[in-house]
C-alpha cells in the first residue's frame, strides 16, 4: 500500500446525475476502510487554484446525498490549469498555472487526487499526472461516448428522462396529427438520442454518425400517411450533421428548430419542437446510475491505495477494472451505423432520415 493519509476529491465538465454518489461512496472508502484523510476541491480544480476554498470532508457532510443530482463540490468546464484565463491590463491572458495547483494541493496535504470528469477533465488529470501530481480518473458523461468504459453513470437517468418526455409527447402528438421533434444531447454521439428513440417509439431517429437529408426524412413521413398514420414522433441529437443548407443557419441550441421549421415548409404539415437540454443533466439518478457510481467511488479509492496513479476506473465486461488514463481519452465511443442497435431499429421500422423505410 501507498504511504496515503489524505486524499482530494474534484468533480469537473457538466454536472451528472451520480456525482454524488461517486463522492458519498469514495469518501466513505477512504474513512471508513483506509483511515484517510478526505478533502473536497470545489468547482473543478479551481480549488486548487484558490486552495482556501477547499474543506474537509467527513461522514457528515456525505449523509444523505446519494439519491441528490448535481454535485456538492460545484463544477466547472473552463478551470483549466494549463490555459489559465486572466484579465492583465485589460487584455485577456492566457497562463500555464499547473506547478501552482500541484503547490497547493501539497500545501494542503493531499496526496492524491480523485478526478472525476469526462474527456476534458480526464485529459488535464493526465497533464497533471505527467507533471508530477498523484491522480486516478473516475468517468462520467451523460452522453455515454467514453470508448474505455461499457456505460458511464448519469447515462441511465438521462436516457430515462428523454424517454419519459418521448413518452410524453406521444399522446399530444396522436391526438393533433402533428409531426413533434424532440431535440436531446449527444454532441459527438447520438447514444441518447438511439436508446431514447428507440425505448419512446419514436417513428424517426437522427444521430451524428448517420447523414441524413430533411427529403428522406418527409418521403418517409408521407409514406407513414399513406397507410393511415397521421403523427410522427422525430427523435434528434443535437450534435447531428445537418445537410449544407443550414450550415450558415446553424447556432448552439437550434438544431431541433432548424430541423422542426425544415420539415414543415416541405412537407406542409405542423411541426412542434421540444429542446430538452439541461433536463437531462437533472434529477436523481437512476438505481443503476447510483450503484455504478457506487462502485466507480470505492474503486478510485482501492486504486490510490494500490499506487494506480494515471489510472482511470472503467466498466469492462460488468466488472471494475482500471484503464491508463492516456488510453482513455482522445477517441470517443460512438454509434456504429452498422451496428446492432440501429440495425435492430431499422427492422421494426425505424428511419434515420437516410433511406425510406416501412414501418
Amino acid at each position: 500500500m501507498t504511504d496515503i493519509r489524505c486524499i482530494g476529491i474534484c468533480t469537473g465538465g457538466g454536472d451528472a446525475p451520480g456525482l454524488n454518489a461517486v463522492i458519498r461512496a469514495a469518501v466513505k472508502c477512504a474513512i471508513l476502510k483506509y483511515k484517510w484523510k478526505v478533502i473536497g476541491i470545489p468547482d473543478g480544480f479551481d480549488g486548487l487554484i484558490w486552495p482556501e476554498k477547499s474543506y474537509e470532508l467527513k461522514l457528515n457532510d456525505v449523509s444523505g446525498i446519494l439519491p441528490r443530482g448535481g454535485t456538492i463540490l460545484g463544477t466547472t468546464n473552463r478551470g483549466n490549469p494549463f490555459k489559465y484565463c486572466t484579465i492583465e491590463n485589460g487584455q485577456e491572458v492566457i497562463r500555464d498555472i499547473s506547478q501552482e495547483v500541484i503547490g497547493n494541493s501539497r500545501k494542503l496535504g493531499i496526496d492524491a487526487v480523485i478526478s472525476i470528469g469526462g474527456e476534458g477533465s480526464q485529459t488535464i488529470a493526465l497533464e497533471l499526472f505527467q507533471s508530477g501530481m498523484k491522480i486516478v480518473g473516475v468517468p462520467k458523461t451523460i452522453d455515454n461516448d467514453l470508448s474505455a468504459t461499457e456505460i458511464t453513470f448519469g447515462f441511465d437517468t438521462a436516457l430515462a428522462t428523454a424517454t419519459d418526455a418521448v413518452d410524453k409527447i406521444h399522446t399530444t402528438a396522436e391526438s393533433h396529427h402533428r409531426i413533434m421533434v424532440v431535440e436531446v444531447m449527444g454532441r459527438d454521439a447520438g447514444w441518447i438520442a438511439l436508446e431514447a428513440g428507440i425505448a419512446g417509439g419514436a417513428h424517426v431517429i437522427l444521430i451524428p454518425e448517420i447523414p441524413f437529408t430533411i427529403e428522406g426524412v418527409c418521403a418517409f413521413v408521407k409514406e407513414r400517411e399513406s397507410y393511415g398514420k397521421r403523427f410522427t414522433i422525430m427523435v434528434v441529437a443535437e450534435g447531428v450533421k445537418l445537410p449544407l443548407a443550414f450550415k450558415e443557419k446553424r447556432r448552439g441550441g437550434a438544431v431541433g428548430n432548424l430541423i422542426g421549421n425544415a420539415v414543415a415548409i416541405a412537407a406542409n404539415k405542423e411541426v412542434r419542437v421540444s429542446v430538452l437540454g439541461h433536463i437531462q443533466r437533472g434529477g436523481s439518478p437512476t438505481p443503476f446510475d447510483r450503484i455504478l457510481a457506487t462502485r466507480f467511488g470505492v474503486a478510485a479509492v482501492d486504486l490510490i491505495a494500490e499506487g494506480g496513479f494515471g489510472k482511470m476506473v472503467c466498466l469492462r465486461n460488468e466488472r471494475i477494472e482500471a484503464v491508463d488514463i492516456a488510453q482513455a481519452i482522445g477517441k470517443l465511443k460512438t454509434v456504429d451505423p452498422a451496428g446492432q442497435l440501429v440495425q435492430m431499429a431499422k427492422a421494426i421500422g425505424i428511419s434515420f432520415g437516410d433511406s425510406v423505410l416501412r414501418a
